[in-house]
């Protein structure tokens, strides 16, 4: 079968793409961005990338007639939260009218469970966009999911932050809330199963795991599973702004995005019970047999996906992915160093394991001080890391910078700044005639700019030129 991906560089359908690949079907990956798709797809005959934007209708054009069902997995939590409602809706607005001029039979949704009469923006616009996929000219299977837990996801990864984190806490209200977490492997295998089931056409199904728990449950848990203890103590007097304030500085998610977790957490999320599990023979497994599988993945190294290095993570990159590509030589300051190479082999290994827990190689304290004032000033700080300790691709999250480019074989990696800044920043790693190339790039925006420059201009010094020392040992 043919098989159209939407939101393939996203945590879901990054996952879902090898698994339509093993079944035999050819896959249509969707996305805004090459550069950010993948590169393992480029080799694989099963899979062919466009490039659609479903927010610019003249790109649907790219999408092929011969499609034989379609998965839309687009979603968006933060970035733009007073208007993603809107967004949302007109994504699948402009999904649907390009999908009815194809030969597709069914589209799947992966969606939230919205059985409370009181919805978060988050649910109410999932559910809006439910009722606009719907269409005569193909069937429309929808799944509601809870809280999916696995390695990458972001809710998993909030509940890391703090387990680890903070032997006691003393947490808002909105702890004692609800909820059914769904391993994330049982919601790629419904997505799975459900390809071509008949049973499953023009349906919607809430798909849960196998217990109700609290969130301060699931936290506890979590320290079961770690071999932890931890205390926590709910306070009633914790406000929603607070509430975001306490997930924001604790965690490595946005503002914006613990705003809508907080707005989403404080619903109960119950599913109503189907036969689905039956029809699809999935047998969901429980919340700590989750936790551990997920941290099994974390041991080898092998996250396939994480919500970091979606967009909505971005500080500051949200559209226009491909421009910061070409860093601009004038109008800049720029802290160039150069260094021959010992062994070519080892710095390049080096250079792919920055970040992260291995560090920046020489002056981690000053990054970590970094880390911490962006963060103190509504920046994202170092606490995102990144998915992988060795791997890294163009999309990806790196501490506070995002990758833009990077090739091992071109032996060149370029990095976007994210954190908050008077102006634009780039940080190129390239390995030319035996020189080891290190070059930090700024665009200032204004006064506040050049001077922001100046006054670090020392700290460069001392940062880049260890740092370029270190990755030459």
């Amino acid at each position: 079968m043919n098989i159209l991906v939407t939101g393939a560089t996203g945590y879901i359908g990054k996952r879902m793409i090898p698994l339509l690949v093993n079944e035999g079907h050819h896959v249509i990956c969707a996305v805004r961005d090459k550069l950010r798709a993948d590169k393992s797809y480029l080799q694989e005959e099963q899979i062919e990338i466009i490039e659609v934007d479903f927010l610019k209708p003249e790109t649907l054009k790219n999408i092929p007639k011969q499609i034989d069902a379609a998965y839309y997995l687009i979603h968006s939590m933060s970035n733009t939260s007073n208007d993603f409602e809107k967004l949302e809706q007109e994504c699948a607005a402009n999904f649907k009218n390009a999908l009815e001029k194809t030969q597709v039979q069914q589209v799947i949704y992966l969606s939230g469970i919205t059985n409370d009469n009181k919805l978060s923006k988050h649910l109410k616009s999932r559910k809006n966009v439910e009722n606009t996929l719907q269409s005569n000219n193909y069937t429309l299977t929808v799944f509601k999911a809870g809280i999916i837990v696995g390695s990458g996801s972001s809710s998993f990864e909030i509940i890391r932050d703090l387990v680890e984190k903070l032997p006691f806490m003393i947490a808002p209200k909105w702890l004692n809330t609800k909820t059914q977490p769904l391993a994330v492997r049982d919601v790629l295998s419904f997505l799975l199963k459900s390809l071509g089931n008949q049973k499953t056409y023009n349906k919607s199904f809430d798909i849960f795991g196998p217990e109700i728990l609290t969130y301060k449950q699931m936290l506890l848990q979590f320290a079961e599973v770690r071999q932890l203890k931890r205390y926590i103590f709910t306070v009633p007097v914790m406000t929603p702004k607070l509430s975001s304030y306490w997930l924001y500085f604790v965690t490595s998610t946005s503002y914006k995005l613990a705003t809508n977790l907080v707005d989403s957490m404080g619903v109960e999320i119950i599913g109503k019970k189907s036969n689905i599990n039956t029809i699809l023979n999935v047998q969901p497994l429980s919340y700590k047999e989750a936790v551990a599988l997920a941290f099994e993945k974390i041991e080898q190294n092998s996250i396939i996906s994480s919500w970091k290095d979606s967009l909505i993570s971005s500080g500051r990159l949200k559209n226009n992915f491909h421009k910061y590509i070409n860093v601009p030589k004038y109008g800049c300051f720029k802290d160039y160093k150069e260094l021959k190479i010992k062994n070519s082999k080892k710095t390049l290994d080096k250079i792919w394991s920055i970040g992260g827990k291995t560090g920046w190689y020489y002056g981690n304290f000053l990054w970590k001080l970094r880390g911490y004032l962006d963060k103190l000033f509504g920046g994202i700080g170092l606490r995102r890391g990144r998915t992988s300790t060795t791997d890294l691709d163009a999309g990806d999250a790196l501490d506070f910078w995002r990758v833009i480019y990077a090739d091992k074989e071109k032996q060149k990696l370029l990095l976007f700044a994210e954190m908050k800044l008077p102006g634009e920043a780039w940080l190129e790693f390239k390995i030319e005639d035996n020189l080891l190339k290190q070059t930090a790039t700024f665009r200032p925006r204004g006064i506040l700019g050049r001077l922001y420059w100046y006054s670090v201009l020392p700290f460069h010094g001392f940062i880049f030129k260890g740092m370029i020392k270190k990755l030459n040992e």
